[in-house]
């Protein structure tokens, strides 16, 4: 095996060598990558064998440092994968770890898990299951709440997501509008679960009530309060503080609405100061759909601009009243018509202005 052939070969065929020659991380080499790494491996194999044949001259004992070496390697990668405990990261705030898992919802159909483990949960893992745990493997559990009660028997798992060690971060794809958590520990051959974790209670939203979001922190930070609010965070259920400490921690700011403080000195003379603090609301929609490419298409008579495939968008003022609103759509030619007839209202209500006492908080 000389890095000569090996370049002759396409990246398929390369990746499928390093897998069955036990490389780690071959999924995600490039191709110089995984030539570099079945090159090295090679040389190790050859070192083994030639040291076995310079003590011995035995063609047995040479098997015996091949197979050896293997069992070490595939103990090593096992060991890896079933690993779970994360290590610290640097740059952190220094904390005493402790064993967390929060469940962001990220769109409509996915949802982003993130955990942190001890390694002495693992050890505690390894020690409950006894002999299960050379057999088990560290898998997700996504679980749907079919009523309110939390930690009841209505919980049940919809789908067992395999994982692995070296990674805190998980994207799980959902199917359809749901309330759910995630859990994850070890899953034994005779179907034993040992949890490791719990995370918090979302609700996904229906597909036309949120966009799906990119998958970094930077890009978080712009939609922060968003994604905050669908992964339960001002929901009264959310009784763990994991989900906030977590915004917190990565986006640096404070989450949540903020509280009122104020001094004794500043609530001397309110019977005397006038609050003028005001909040004003308005509100638009949008009007969208889709018709046949090229048709000619108006809102209240007004004409509305068709894109090439054949949708169309069109934001609308919504005054605080009742308002018909007859969409008109013909083909390019005139001869066939559709009309459909929205109606909708906006019914704006102002409420008192209400005060907290310091004394309150």
């Amino acid at each position: 095996m000389t890095t000569a052939n090996l370049k002759e070969k396409p990246v398929r065929d390369l990746a499928r060598m390093a897998k069955q020659n036990g490389v780690a991380g071959w999924h995600s080499m490039r191709k110089d990558q995984l030539i570099r790494a079945l090159v090295r491996k090679a040389k190790s194999r050859h070192a083994a064998v030639s040291a076995a044949q310079a003590t011995t001259g035995d063609t047995k004992a040479v098997r015996d440092a091949v197979v050896s070496q293997r069992i070490q390697e595939a103990r090593a990668r096992l060991a890896k994968v079933k690993n779970l405990a994360t290590p610290p990261e640097s740059g952190r705030a220094s904390r005493a770890p402790r064993d967390r898992m929060v469940v962001m919802v990220r769109g409509p159909h996915w949802l982003h898990a993130f955990w942190e483990i001890t390694p002495r949960s693992i050890t505690r893992a390894q020690a409950a299951l006894g002999q299960e745990w050379h057999g088990a493997r560290p898998v997700l559990r996504l679980l749907q709440l079919e009523n309110s009660l939390q930690g009841s028997p209505s919980e049940r798992v919809l789908r067992t997501i395999d994982v692995h060690g070296g990674v805190k971060n998980w994207f799980i794809d959902i199917r359809e509008p749901m309330r759910c958590r995630v859990e994850i520990g070890y899953l034994t051959p005779a179907g034993r679960f040992h949890s490791l974790v719990r995370s918090n209670i979302v609700s996904t939203p229906a597909g036309l009530q949120a966009d799906t979001l990119d998958s970094h922190w930077g890009d978080i930070a712009a939609d922060c309060e968003k994604i905050y609010a669908l992964s339960g965070g001002f929901s009264p259920e959310n009784n763990s503080t994991e989900l906030q400490e977590l915004f917190e921690e990565r986006l640096r700011r404070p989450m949540g609405p903020p509280i009122a403080r104020r001094t004794a000195s500043d609530s001397e003379g309110d019977d005397e100061r006038t609050s003028h603090f005001q909040l004003q609301v308005d509100a638009e929609m949008i009007v969208y759909g889709a018709t046949q490419p090229g048709s000619y298409v108006t809102l209240q008579g007004e004409p509305v601009k068709v894109q090439p495939d054949g949708t169309f968008r069109v934001r609308v003022d919504l005054p605080n009243k009742r308002q018909v609103l007859p969409i008109i759509a013909s083909t390019a030619d005139g001869i066939e018509r559709q009309t459909v007839v929205l109606a909708v209202e906006r019914n704006t209500k102002s409420m008192e202005p209400f005060g907290r006492d310091a004394n309150d908080f």
